[in-house]
């Protein structure tokens, strides 16, 4: 196949920084970290080809913090975009060509958080493109969450909507695009690295590269004590300790909350159900109080999910430089 992009997606938490990390320790694959195209930019700023649109996209794009890490020539940028087509797509591509040949690599890739939510658009954009999806226990996963944050936003009733959503994403995508989508578990990744590294390789058309497994393309990360939020490791050391976490963290009445709601998906991916014994004043409380909260905080993420849908999602303030 003709080389195209690699794509990591799924929620935070879920193990995507690891996975660039050692995608992007390939000696053929740059990859870039949260980008945020499809978000943020994607039809945001109207046709490319009207001046105007152009200017406040290249401009907003190069105040966002996240592209300023990439140093790009927004010169060159435009020079060459105004020389072809002017389409999204097309920008987006040759952003990530100075990156890659900046890093002396033939192939790029990016990850951003939730891709999953825009897989046709980058097949549209890229049919050569391929995407993994990263997926974790979503108790493990609230539980990193909040020893990440002390709290998480909308609490368990949130993260299980979050979760939810971006299973039904992946399972979607999947059927969609067998040959270019595949979902991938955070906990075979970590117990099975070496293993799962040569599948993915297969699965972009890439030759597997022991050196991957020493995450030398991301040293930021590489260095920053492993892959989880229990303790700090080796440089590059990939831990399973935050695996079955959840047990030390979540109370029972949490982990029967995301069970009772995500009891499907979870088993259809092979992560087993937790006994929760919950009697007395416990019950009673669960679900007079506990259990109505959480589905509340479910249907408010849902919503604020559909206005977004229908509004577009915008970055915050705080990500974009002042004007100069």
């Amino acid at each position: 196949m003709e080389d195209g992009p690699v794509f990591i997606g799924g929620l935070e938490r879920t193990g995507t920084s690891l996975l660039f990390a050692l995608l992007a320790s390939h000696p053929s694959l740059a990859m870039t970290r949260r980008t945020n195209w499809w978000t943020f930019f994607y039809g945001n700023f109207g046709d490319l080809a009207e001046d105007r649109n152009l200017d406040r996209c290249l401009g907003t794009m190069m105040r966002y913090r996240r592209h300023l890490k990439l140093q790009p020539d927004a010169e060159r940028l435009r020079r060459e975009f105004v020389a072809g087509e002017r389409s999204y797509c097309r920008l987006f591509a040759l952003l990530q060509a100075q990156q890659a040949e900046r890093a002396g690599k033939r192939r790029w890739g990016d990850k951003s958080l939730n891709t999953e939510r825009y897989a046709e658009t980058v097949f549209g954009c890229f049919p050569n493109a391929r995407i993994v999806h990263l997926i974790r226990d979503p108790r493990d996963r609230y539980a990193s969450a909040l020893k990440r944050w002390s709290t998480n936003r909308g609490g368990v009733g949130s993260a299980t909507a979050a979760w939810i959503g971006s299973m039904a994403l992946g399972e979607r995508n999947e059927q969609a695009f067998p040959d270019r989508y595949r979902v991938l578990r955070y906990e075979t990744l970590v117990e099975e690295p070496q293993a799962t590294l040569r599948g993915l390789c297969d699965f972009i058309g890439e030759a597997y590269e022991p050196g991957m497994l020493q995450m030398d393309g991301a040293a930021d990360f590489r260095d920053s004590g492993g892959n989880s939020s229990f303790g700090r490791f080796a440089a590059g050391q990939i831990s399973t300790q935050s695996v079955g976490r959840y047990r030390s963290v979540l109370n029972e009445s949490q982990i029967a909350f995301i069970q009772g709601r995500a009891g499907e998906p979870m088993t259809g991916h092979g992560y087993e159900l937790a006994e929760v014994r919950l009697s007395g004043a416990r019950r009673l409380r669960y679900d007079l109080l506990d259990a109505p909260l959480n589905v509340g905080t479910m249907l408010a993420w849902r919503a604020r999910e559909a206005v977004f849908d229908r509004t577009g999602r915008r970055p915050s303030a705080h990500t974009i430089l002042a004007e100069r």
